[in-house]
């Protein structure tokens, strides 16, 4: 398993400024609270979760099944 950010590089820029405007929640989130910060609760179960590849909701980071 690997996490990385997204290789399109104005999606990770446009989604770091978002981040930074909203002090660190998901730009994506209209609610702040603890499971919204990033990186997201939502994000941290799809990575326990052994059979999920794929994107987080802001589309920031992937879990790849390979290293």
């Amino acid at each position: 398993m690997k996490i990385k950010l997204n290789p399109d590089p104005e999606i990770v820029n446009t989604i770091r400024e978002g981040l930074k405007r909203t002090g660190g929640y998901c730009p994506c989130r209209r609610e702040h609270t603890e499971a919204t910060k990033c990186m997201c609760q939502e994000f941290k179960n799809q990575i326990a979760d052994p059979g999920f590849e794929g994107f987080c909701h802001c589309m920031l980071y992937y879990k790849s099944l390979k290293n």
